[in-house]
């Protein structure tokens, strides 16, 4: 079975980053309990620890990739984010 990996590039006290925390948070919990769903790893990095990431996405955050691929900026709509890891 393959496995998504969600990374959330994010900063502290940005409120979209945390709506798109909790959107992710809601998608995975659903998934976990759907048998054909891949596994689900989540990792979260903040631009303010690492100056690459800064540089490139200062004014996106956050940024949701998906195995290693920028999914969405901004904002993460749960029903693209589900679809994107039942193929991935």
């Amino acid at each position: 079975m393959s496995t998504a990996v969600l990374t959330l590039i994010r900063k502290p006290g940005c409120h979209l980053c945390d709506t798109a925390r909790e959107v992710i948070d809601a998608v995975v919990l659903e998934l976990a309990s759907n048998g054909s769903a891949p596994a689900i790893h989540v990792d979260e990095l903040s631009i303010l620890d690492d100056p690459d990431l800064l540089a490139r996405y200062e004014d996106e955050v956050p940024v949701l990739l998906l195995n290693g691929r920028v999914h969405n900026i901004w904002r993460v709509d749960p029903d693209r984010l589900r679809a994107a890891i039942l193929e991935a």
